[in-house]
């Protein structure tokens, strides 16, 4: 159906009206929409910048893991016993756990029957390993391109069943209504990115419930392994007045820089040889030797970065894998140094020692001789056990057989994000943050963990709509005068963009270079308590005069000005919440070093600026959830109580009639 034309301040604004509006269009929104529509709703609309943009289609590993229950073996395993697993993660509620382990296997084999290759043995097992925090081996993969051969099919079934989409809208606003002192969404504003008037490109929706799959924060870090088409939008529910929570709890890892790509897995576990050198590329030097006992001890630490991939503090002592994050991140920050990884040839050893398969543990060497990868270099011993990681950078014009790998440790996923509750739901009524965006994981996670949450959370928000909220929303008329003040709010900001004389104005890819310098600086993998509160402080500053300051002279700009306004509430409330984090006590933890000149080094001979003191949970401020949101402009935070697992209702009898009932919503 054509959307209505509206009249504000000028502007000719088209109106959409649906049920549900879709934001996003990755695998979790993908999979709301495919889900809403099985159960029966059509009244959808899928609104995306870029269908072929974000995280799930261009992002991988060297086999991208998802993470699910086990289905094949003798080693026991229960819903129960994933939700302990993931609960044990620290700050993570144990209903959101048990949810997203009772659905699991529900999500898993929703995926293989739409043709997801995740493969089995002969007996029709469905066979696994093991990933980072993860001790039952529940990984699963269909390749370096897990999410991507996802996405591509979740989208094949949003075109069969000839769901609404509208490509090249950016959302920029969520639109709220209050009713009985309850706050909910009732609408999003919009650009149309391929509109050539500046007054006929806002878009608006009216919709009953929004669906937001927009992603993690990818936009706000300089050193970063996210897509470069994906952005994220956390700010625009922060602002209407959703809650966020364990903001603080990003997770960094060892990638690629040319081509953006995790190094985790077999990139690591075939045991390449890290060197750096100055800035014209002179001075190659094995950098890790100077800090490494011996080959064996060098060896190990490497081959475990593989299932270990991402930074964790408690992983730096004894020459724990973790200590290499350190390492490339002291060559390349502080020293100012390239770093880069060379599989066409071995390491040496710390003293000098030739590398050799016969020196190493014997964790390591069963592991290439069970892969059948016992070959003579790095390059070799990748090809036998993972010729599709070599064949993905050729791809992408590296050819790891004849050049290096410039790599940097970059930020690659946030464990926080959005509050929702066991249906997805936001504290902000009808907003559902699904995906990344949703922050349901706690300060660990298993690797993989996030792509079944994804596809648990937008199956159980779709049907919970499906339930509950299945109306349609006002005719457009009267949307339109709840929401006329809200809208000539942002469209007078627009126009001050547009016509900005200011000597000191600015253009949107100049102040997102600002937030990612800062964010990079103040919030990567080491964290100074000085550093971030002085960052938090320059982000409030500068936020009162983002909405004079902006300039924009086209459509494109003018929507790249709205995200580098979101991208600015969203570092800023990022800074804040780990600047409250870091003030109330919390210790280093999960991906990242809060340096403590009280605390101890990973090795003797590492300045003291790697002083730091490991999190025990035994505070307040790191055994709760630390929750923040905008009231009023004010930023307000708590610190909330983890919900134990709950004990499950079992009588077959009385869920049977809460099932006839149709109340299982409500139960």
């Amino acid at each position: 159906m054509a959307g209505e034309k509206i009249r504000i301040n000028g502007y000719e604004i088209t109106c959409h009206r649906a049920n549900t509006l879709i934001t996003g269009s990755g695998a979790a929104s993908l999979n709301a929409a495919v889900s809403l529509h099985r159960f029966g709703q059509r009244d959808l609309i899928i609104a995306t910048e870029n269908l072929r943009g974000g995280t799930s289609r261009n992002a991988g590993s060297d086999k991208q893991t998802y993470y699910k229950l086990s289905l094949s073996g003798d080693a026991a395993d229960s819903p129960v016993i994933m939700a302990e697993d993931l609960f044990n993660g620290h700050c993570m509620h144990g209903d959101i756990a048990l949810c997203e382990a009772l659905g699991s296997a529900d999500a898993f084999l929703r995926l293989a029957e739409l043709g997801v290759p995740f493969p089995r043995n002969k007996y029709g097992a469905w066979v696994g390993y093991k990933t980072d925090h993860d001790p039952r081996g529940r990984g699963s993969s269909a390749g370096p391109y897990t999410s991507k051969i996802m996405h591509t099919l979740l989208a094949e079934e949003v075109k069969k069943r000839k769901i609404r989409t509208l490509n090249h809208v950016r959302i920029i606003a969520l639109l709220c209504s209050e009713k009985n002192g309850e706050k909910s969404v009732s609408g999003a504003l919009g650009i149309d990115l391929k509109a050539k008037d500046i007054k006929s490109a806002f878009v608006l929706f009216n919709c009953t419930n929004i669906i937001f799959g927009t992603g993690g924060p990818a936009g706000i870090y300089r050193d970063s392994v996210y897509p470069a088409l994906q952005s994220g939008s956390t700010g625009l529910a922060i602002e209407a007045g959703a809650t966020a929570q364990n903001l603080t709890e990003s997770q960094f890892g060892i990638a690629s820089v040319r081509f953006r790509w995790n190094l985790s897995g077999s990139y690591q576990q075939v045991i390449p040889q890290y060197f750096s050198t100055d800035a014209s590329g002179k001075d190659r030097k094995e950098f890790l030797n100077e800090f490494f006992p011996d080959m064996k001890t060098l060896t190990r630490a490497i081959f475990l970065k593989g299932y270990q991939w991402p930074f964790d503090p408690a992983k730096t002592s004894d020459y724990g894998s973790s200590l290499i994050d350190l390492l490339v991140y002291r060559e390349k920050v502080i020293q100012g140094r390239k770093v880069f990884l060379d599989y066409r040839v071995n390491p040496s050893g710390p003293a000098g020692e030739p590398f050799s398969l016969k020196i190493l543990s014997d964790e390591v060497y069963d592991y290439l001789k069970k892969s059948d990868a016992l070959k003579k270099t790095p390059i070799e011993r990748l090809r036998a056990m993972n010729t599709q990681a070599v064949d993905l950078f050729l791809h992408n014009k590296i050819d790891l057989s004849k050049e290096p790998l410039e790599i940097a440790v970059c930020a690659q996923h946030n464990n926080g994000g959005l509050k929702g509750n066991i249906w997805w739901e936001s504290d902000l009524r009808h907003l559902f943050p699904v995906g990344e965006v949703n922050g349901s994981h706690g300060v660990y996670r298993p690797g993989g963990s996030a792509l079944n949450s994804g596809q648990v959370g937008s199956y159980r928000a779709a049907w919970f709509i499906s339930k509950k909220y299945n109306t349609p929303p006002p005719e457009n008329k009267e949307f339109a005068g709840t929401i006329k003040s809200s809208v000539q709010s942002i469209l007078s900001i627009a126009s001050v963009w547009i016509d900005n004389k200011r000597d000191n104005h600015i253009k949107p890819v100049e102040l997102r270079r600002i937030i990612r310098e800062r964010m990079s600086e103040a919030a990567g993998i080491i964290r100074e308590k000085s550093k971030v509160s002085e960052a938090a402080g320059e982000a409030w500053r500068l936020w009162n005069s983002v909405d004079d300051i902006l300039y924009a002279s086209s459509v494109s700009e003018l929507a790249d000005a709205f995200r580098a306004r979101e991208h600015f509430l969203t570092h800023m409330i990022y800074l804040e919440a780990l600047n409250r984090y870091i003030k109330g006590g919390g210790r280093s933890r999960g991906s990242y070093i809060v340096t403590d000149k009280s605390g101890s080094k990973p090795l003797k001979n590492l300045e003291e600026s790697f002083s730091f003191s490991l999190c025990s949970y035994d505070r307040k401020v790191e055994n709760h959830i630390l929750e923040i949101k905008m009231v009023n402009g004010e930023v307000c935070s708590g610190l909330e109580k983890v919900r134990p697992i709950p004990a499950q209702e079992l009588w077959f009898e009385k869920i049977w009639r809460q099932n006839l009932e149709d109340n299982v919503a409500d139960s």
